[in-house]
């Protein structure tokens, strides 16, 4: 009966190494996966030839010694970093190879040949050689913060852990596309907003700039006198044409002051505050996180990750520093005896449908199930005020327009008006 070399992970992360007497390959994963742990690696053992020279072996067999005794150890990139659409065809593609009984060592070959994307393949080969090298999966995962999060890696060590790598990487994509989606949602409904203001900017912008000065050229020819909206707004085109400078100058400034202001501890926490409460905006901010946090708790939850490290994981990707000085106070409060529904609560960071829905999921012992579902209720609040929000601004802006261009005609045909005037009245 064929042998067969293997390497794998117990479900304590430890490397084993042994040799199974199986009929075939197929035979041999189920064998290693019935010892809950994962394969990374099996070779069939080819019977041994007779050495042919004495004290020379075979080219193959020195080949193969000098693999085992000096691999060539790839030094993992720190600045490495690929699309989010391409880390997510990676991750599929390879949790569907480990469901076909697929070791780790083959799909990452697969995938080094079927990728085509140079970053991808750099990284694929990358992961490649750290499983040769004996390394687990998350800890070559964790060499590339630049394309695997916290969150990524300590899943695929809980799936490491408890043997089910394929269902976690399922999980994960599943986990990458709801997070996609909803930040495309919120930027798509920004889209169309923010052409209409530049548009109506650059519209007002020409009004002032170039037809202000044909009108004052052509009442200087007439000697009639302006009225006053008209006087204001050749005011405002002196100012803008000839102090422009003063404007570029305190737009600097301000930038400048505002980032230094937000490189401090307080000033950064002032200012993440701040923009929670922006009426409108700071509604989206505040549903979209929430949505966030508890899809990520659950999934976490879900996965085995213990209740302290998933707060961990859900402070990190906050990226408001309000929120990670609140829920840093939440852990404290859960490692002082408290559940985390009656920290939150305490903290007044959630509102009460949040925590009392959390809450309930702790009574029945269905946290990440009803993790889960409360991210579906506020996703579907992000959808309903990005909807509301989206389509108020247009009109809001369509006003702002009108009424900007609506004074500059009215201070030209002021002008106009007076002169028509003023020649009618002259004496011939």
């Amino acid at each position: 009966m064929p042998q067969f070399t293997y390497r794998a992970r117990n479900a304590q992360g430890a490397l084993v190494e042994g040799v199974l007497d199986c009929a075939d390959r197929a035979v041999a994963i189920r064998q290693i996966e019935s010892q809950h742990c994962i394969p990374i690696r099996i070779d069939m053992v080819e019977p041994v030839k007779p050495v042919q020279t004495k004290g020379t072996a075979p080219p193959a067999a020195q080949r193969k010694l000098r693999l085992l005794s000096s691999p060539e150890v790839a030094t993992p990139s720190q600045s490495l970093k690929i699309p989010h659409g391409q880390l997510l065809i990676f991750t599929e593609q390879l949790a569907h190879l480990l469901q076909a009984g697929m070791t780790l060592d083959e799909g990452l070959s697969i995938l080094k040949k079927r990728l085509k994307q140079p970053r991808v393949q750099q990284m694929t080969h990358t992961l490649h050689q750290a499983l040769i090298d004996g390394r687990s999966f998350s800890q070559a995962l964790s060499d590339m913060p630049r394309i695997f999060p916290p969150l990524y890696v300590n899943l695929v060590a809980a799936g490491e852990a408890s043997g089910a790598l394929p269902q976690i990487l399922l999980r994960l994509v599943k986990h990458l596309m709801q997070a996609k989606e909803l930040r495309d949602r919120v930027q798509q409904a920004l889209i169309y907003p923010a052409f209409l203001a530049l548009a109506g900017a650059i519209l007002v912008t020409i009004f002032i700039t170039f037809m202000v000065p044909q009108l004052t050229g052509f009442m200087a020819q007439t000697g009639g006198a302006l009225p006053l909206p008209t006087r204001i707004l050749l005011q405002f085109h002196h100012a803008i044409t000839g102090y422009w400078w003063v404007g570029v100058l305190i737009l600097i400034g301000g930038i400048i002051g505002f980032r230094a202001v937000v490189r401090t501890q307080e000033g950064r926490i002032g200012w993440d505050r701040l923009r929670l409460l922006i009426p409108g905006y700071g509604r989206v901010i505040r549903h979209r996180y929430y949505a966030q946090f508890a899809r990520t708790l659950g999934t976490l939850m879900e996965n085995g990750v213990p209740l302290l490290r998933s707060l961990d994981l859900v402070t990190e990707i906050a990226g408001n520093r309000f929120l990670e000085a609140k829920l840093t106070e939440v852990r404290r409060s859960v490692i002082d005896g408290a559940t985390l529904s009656a920290a939150l609560q305490q903290q007044k960071l959630f509102p009460d449908l949040f925590t009392d829905m959390m809450a309930v999921g702790e009574q029945t012992g269905h946290f990440a199930e009803t993790m889960q579902a409360i991210a579906d209720v506020y996703e579907r609040e992000l959808d309903r005020s990005v909807g509301v929000i989206s389509q108020l601004i247009p009109p809001i802006i369509i006003v702002i327009i009108a009424a900007l261009v609506g004074l500059v005609v009215f201070s030209i045909l002021s002008a106009v008006f007076e002169m028509t005037h003023s020649l009618q009245v002259r004496p011939h």
